[in-house]
């Protein structure tokens, strides 16, 4: 296996950047997920990783070696793609095989290869079969299972559940996170789902115009986001966002008042003033529905969505912002109510005008 290093990686296609100036590390044996909405240039990152795209400026390199000039033949990845791309008329066991009787491996050694991938991915069944006669989960394996058995440095995934429906997603999500453990190899993978993103990754890439946002682990990025796009984007549903203002400032402590609530912050960067405009953020499952609580807001409800085990209680304060609590399953709570949601003072995060935190732990 080998880690990847990206020092000062830009790409432009003609007048239009792409990517500004990537500098990142994957350390050997990491899973580590490129997360961010369509267009952020997740998968041009991926696709120049791979020597599918040139870099317009900036170094490469895959267990130490620079590969900017080197083909993808040559780079020792191997990347799962959305489509699968199987050949149609091949048995499973032929489209596995391809690239290693392509590349004159011996007889022998590509059946075991294929067995043992075959094996792991649970398709020693199905050798004999087309690609027509499996499920799209299946079908999904069998291109994993072809990146597997030609032993790369470096696999890679572009959005490969895309085209599976919910239940498959989950499931082969669940066989990519074994497969990892398994093998400990080097994968990077590429996703718009940013449950993918936390459920598979040890680190997690958050994207967005072309520029990373912040890089952690999934709990760092969920707990610390350092601005109001990665608090945005990790969590679903999303964050909750207040217009606020900064009333007092004491040392490394603020004073901060929201929608008719007043809370002290703790850990704040230094350089805010009283009078400042920020805005507070509370995820909604830290937002809880009718509860004994420090802090609470009130609000109208708007709709009601009942899961079960939790209700999403969508309301509009009197301030005028949409809030959502995730509220226990068996809550009293109807469209026209009105609705307080309890919480403590340590769920509230705090972004400057600008959008970011201004607790000093996330910055």
């Amino acid at each position: 296996m080998a880690d990847v290093s990206l020092h000062g990686v830009a790409k432009s296609f003609g007048p239009v950047d792409i990517l500004h100036n990537i500098d990142l590390r994957v350390e050997d044996g990491e899973f580590v997920v490129f997360v961010g909405p369509s267009g952020c240039g997740k998968s041009t990152l991926l696709r120049i990783i791979a020597g599918l795209e040139t870099v317009s400026a900036g170094e490469i390199r895959i267990g130490g070696r620079r590969v900017n000039e080197l083909p993808p033949a040559d780079r020792k990845i191997a990347m799962v793609f959305q489509s699968y791309a199987l050949y149609p008329h091949m048995t499973v066991y032929k489209n596995m095989a391809f690239g290693l009787k392509f590349a004159r491996t011996d007889r022998a050694e590509v059946d075991r290869r294929v067995r043992q991938a075959a094996e792991i991915l649970k398709l020693t069944p199905y050798l004999d079969r087309k690609p027509r006669e499996l499920s799209g989960g299946q079908r999904q394996r069998v291109a994993i299972g072809r990146a597997i058995v030609r032993k790369p440095s470096v696999f890679l995934f572009d959005e490969p559940l895309s085209n599976l429906d919910a239940a498959l997603r989950v499931n082969t999500r669940l066989e990519i996170a074994k497969l990892h453990r398994e093998l400990g190899a080097t994968m990077i993978y590429v996703t718009h789902d940013q449950v993918e993103a936390m459920t598979l990754a040890s680190k997690i890439v958050v994207l967005n115009h072309g520029r990373i946002e912040q890089v952690g682990t999934p709990l760092d990025l969920y707990r610390h986001p350092r601005n109001l796009f990665v608090a945005g984007f990790i969590g679903s549903p999303r964050m909750n966002f207040i217009k606020g203002t900064v009333r007092a400032v004491e040392g490394r402590r603020a004073l901060v008042s929201f929608a008719g609530v007043q809370a002290e912050v703790d850990g704040v960067v230094e350089g805010l003033a009283a009078g400042a405009s920020v805005t507070a953020g509370i995820r909604p499952e830290h937002l809880a529905g009718q509860q004994s609580g420090a802090l609470s807001l009130t609000g109208r409800i708007d709709a009601v969505e009942r899961l079960g085990d939790a209700t999403y209680v969508y309301m509009k304060l009197a301030s005028g912002e949409d809030v959502v609590s995730r509220a226990p399953g068996d809550v009293n709570a109807e469209p026209g109510e009105v609705f307080m949601a309890a919480f403590a003072p340590q769920a509230i995060h705090v972004f400057d005008a600008d959008g970011r935190s201004i607790r000093a732990e996330a910055c």
